[in-house]
């Protein structure tokens, strides 16, 4: 199956990062967290992704094209203007990068991408998120319902530092508990083509006048899941996640 990503949008909450480079090129651990949510993907199996780009798009393709290039050793031979790479095992990775618009919602986002995606079923996810969601259970799920969309039901991060009384009397701080009431749409979704049915044009949200419209129908499924999942929406969320490759505790890292 294909994958796509929603990789367009500018970030505003994230001015300071995004200035000069698009929200999903942000990096965790000298890598973009869009590379951090495909070998994510790749690690269930899923390699041919379609990127839904619009602000900076070309600074996205230019990671990409950098990423075949730069990776692994290289031989440079002065004398003879040649360039000899020497590549290690790396990523089977097949990529479409889709300019959608500047301005495109969510919704005509994924309209654009129909001719990419033919007439089969497909993953999507937002450019700005990491779990270690288990996509085969989602998908097992989604075929075994019959439904026409499923998304990925979380349950956020709180915005504040938890306390966890002990028995002895003493608090334990948690940085970022999940709150533990109340499922939000998490991405990591697997929809049917009878969505692009629902997509009128580029004005579109998908979760306002697609998955709303869809669930009214019954025609909505929920995969809910209990572990990690943290989406980058403030310069907070950025420097938790660094913290937490820089540590070596970033449960999304499944890959390795």
């Amino acid at each position: 199956m294909k994958a796509v990503i929603l990789a367009g949008g500018q970030g505003t909450r994230l001015a300071e990062e995004t200035e000069t480079r698009p929200k999903p090129m942000v990096d965790i651990g000298g890598r973009p967290i869009l590379w951090h949510i495909m070998k994510h993907y790749a690690r269930h199996g899923v390699t041919e992704f379609v990127i839904a780009l619009g602000y900076r798009a070309d600074d996205v393709k230019r990671f990409f094209v950098d990423y075949l290039s730069l990776e692994g050793d290289l031989t440079v031979e002065l004398g003879d203007r040649a360039v000899r790479r020497h590549a290690p095992e790396g990523d089977n990775w097949t990529v479409h990068l889709v300019d959608t618009g500047l301005t495109t919602q969510t919704g005509g986002r994924v309209g654009r991408l129909r001719r990419w995606l033919g007439d089969e079923p497909f993953l999507l996810t937002y450019g700005d998120g990491v779990s270690d969601v288990d996509l085969g259970r989602l998908l097992e799920q989604h075929r075994a319902s019959g439904k026409l969309a499923t998304v990925t039901a979380v349950r956020p991060p709180s915005r504040f530092g938890g306390l966890s009384f002990q028995p002895d009397g003493s608090v334990r701080f948690t940085e970022k508990p999940q709150i533990g009431e109340g499922w939000i749409n998490g991405g990591f979704m697997v929809l049917e083509p009878g969505v692009f049915d629902y997509i009128s044009g580029d004005a579109d949200s998908l979760e306002v006048d697609v998955l709303e419209e869809i669930s009214t129908r019954g025609q909505l499924g929920a995969f809910k899941h209990e572990g990690f999942w943290q989406p980058m929406d403030t310069l907070r969320d950025v420097r938790y996640l660094r913290g937490l490759w820089d540590a070596q505790m970033a449960p999304w890292v499944t890959w390795q």
